[in-house]
């Protein structure tokens, strides 16, 4: 089986364009959506948003995750300052979620690795070297402290 994964946390707003919040947090997005640029009745995008973006193979979701909370831990107040702003003007759904995607059988996905780097063990077929994650303290704190969702995508070929 290979995998293919990657998570990122997003800011998104109806009314506040990702330059705002850049200029707002001081820090640039890795990625941003622009509300109706593909399409203006509906919108799609539906909402703009501000994402920070962890792409990097090899790692699992948990090692992806402290990644992107690494870089946002230093502006966590002001995180959860302006996604509180917007829940309350907005309200509609939570303006801050920590997002993991997950690709399962995918062709461009990371292939299973029999054997444990420097070990003599052997895995079983299905064990997945990428396969399996956990949500350590700090990040719950981030999520708590941010009012952030955590949404989970996991898509099988």
């Amino acid at each position: 089986m290979r995998v293919r994964q990657y998570v990122y946390f997003s800011l998104r707003s109806d009314y506040i364009p990702a330059d705002e919040i850049t200029a707002r947090l001081g820090m640039e997005a890795d990625e941003i959506r622009v509300k109706a640029s593909k399409r203006v009745n509906p919108p799609l995008p539906r909402c703009h948003a501000w994402n920070v973006v962890c792409r990097d193979g090899g790692l699992t979701v948990d090692e992806q995750i402290d990644r992107v909370i690494d870089r946002l831990q230093p502006l966590t107040d002001q995180i959860a300052a302006l996604a509180r702003e917007i829940d309350a003007s907005e309200g509609e759904s939570a303006a801050a979620t920590l997002q993991v995607v997950r690709y399962l059988n995918d062709d461009d996905g990371e292939e299973e690795s029999p054997q444990p780097d420097g070990t003599d063990l052997v895995r079983l077929p299905g064990q997945h070297q990428l396969l399996g994650w956990y949500l350590d303290r700090r990040i719950l704190e981030f999520l708590h402290h941010t009012g952030a969702e955590l949404d989970v995508d996991e898509y099988g070929y």
